[in-house]
């Protein structure tokens, strides 16, 4: 199989930024790694360590903070503590699972590569750089162990992938969107400027950006409880909302679909009506 990389990196208000691409016939992903002041926000592909090396050789990263522990965040993540000892931390939920070895499907290891297990601490509700202290916002829904991590000092947002897109078509079989939507709601109350985004990189008008996302997710749950109301099936909403297909939904044999979505909203109004 041959797959296509590439490799770009900036500094955007005084983050540096590098962008990994891998790209198979239509499915081309990404993902950013971040630094500032001494942390680094995730720490891409293993399937991508050749291309983020020479980019992490020439940055001083005095820690590394996971926002989840999808492999294309965690990739290199055991490679950097071997070579350099640098101390990691990530939401507790998921360490267990990354000091294992790697058990997600096939074609996320041909894209993504094998991530190798590694060490992981703890991160609490805050941490310190030299220069800054950072929350960090528990922001599930993508992932059960995601976080947002915002610094204080400069009111820059490092939003993993809570974004990734405006107007979400497809989701991971794991994801919730009505969680989404209580995560995007959290981190909207935050006072902060620049928003950096896993795989959208910098969003101009972050807030504003976020803000869209949210109203276009809570629309959609509401045209999914109508259609529901009127008695269409979950398959039939799917394909009514959603005509078109999607190639990452054939790639992933259906672990990235448009279904998850309808299904997602109306397992969360089940238990709302069961709790009631």
């Amino acid at each position: 199989m041959l797959l296509k990389k590439n490799f770009s990196q900036t500094t955007v208000n005084g983050v540096q930024m590098g962008n990994g691409t891998i790209q198979f016939k239509s499915v081309k992903l990404n993902v950013h790694c971040f630094l500032l002041d001494g942390v680094l926000i995730d720490t891409a592909a293993k399937s991508l360590e050749k291309e983020f090396t020479p980019f992490f050789e020439n940055l001083d990263i005095q820690q590394i903070v996971i926002t989840h522990y999808h492999e294309d965040h965690t990739g290199c993540a055991e490679m950097l503590q071997r070579k350099r000892q640098i101390p990691l931390f990530m939401n507790h939920r998921m360490i267990e699972y990354c000091g294992r070895k790697d058990d997600y499907p096939l074609y996320r290891k041909i894209f993504w590569g094998r991530r190798k297990p590694f060490r992981a601490k703890a991160i609490g509700k805050i941490f310190n750089s030299p220069n800054a202290v950072w929350e960090v916002i528990e922001t599930p829904g993508h992932a059960i162990d995601h976080v947002a991590f915002l610094n204080r000092e400069t009111g820059q947002l490092f939003t993993g992938d809570l974004y990734c897109q405006e107007r979400t078509k497809v989701i991971l079989r794991e994801e919730s969107v009505p969680t989404i939507i209580e995560s995007l709601k959290k981190v909207l109350t935050y006072d902060f400027g620049d928003v950096f985004c896993s795989h959208a990189g910098y969003l101009k008008r972050g807030r504003t950006a976020l803000e869209r996302k949210l109203d276009y997710l809570l629309e959609l749950q509401g045209k999914i409880i109508d259609l529901h109301g009127k008695g269409m099936p979950s398959k039939e909403i799917a394909i009514t909302l959603f005509p078109k297909k999607y190639p990452i939904s054939y790639f992933s044999s259906g672990e990235w679909s448009s279904i998850h979505i309808v299904t997602s909203v109306l397992q969360e109004q089940d238990k709302r009506s069961f709790t009631f």
